[in-house]
């Protein structure tokens, strides 16, 4: 049996589905939140990424190349 089977039956069986309904909903907000944050963290790399190549594109067309 999984483990979150087992944890599934014993909280149905003593009859309190409420937690398991909020251990549910918290698991997904904090999924959903954790892809979130690997996402602008991303965003955020590529933008850097972005103004480091137009800072050096700035430098090479106005002769300041130090």
């Amino acid at each position: 049996m999984n483990f979150f089977d087992r944890i599934a039956e014993a909280v149905i069986s003593r009859g309190d589905l409420a937690h398991l309904a909020l251990f549910v909903w918290a698991s997904g907000a904090s999924a959903l939140l954790a892809m979130t944050l690997r996402d602008l963290f991303a965003a955020n790399r590529r933008f850097d990424e972005f103004v480091r190549e137009l800072s050096l594109f700035n430098r090479r067309h106005t002769g300041d190349l130090s």
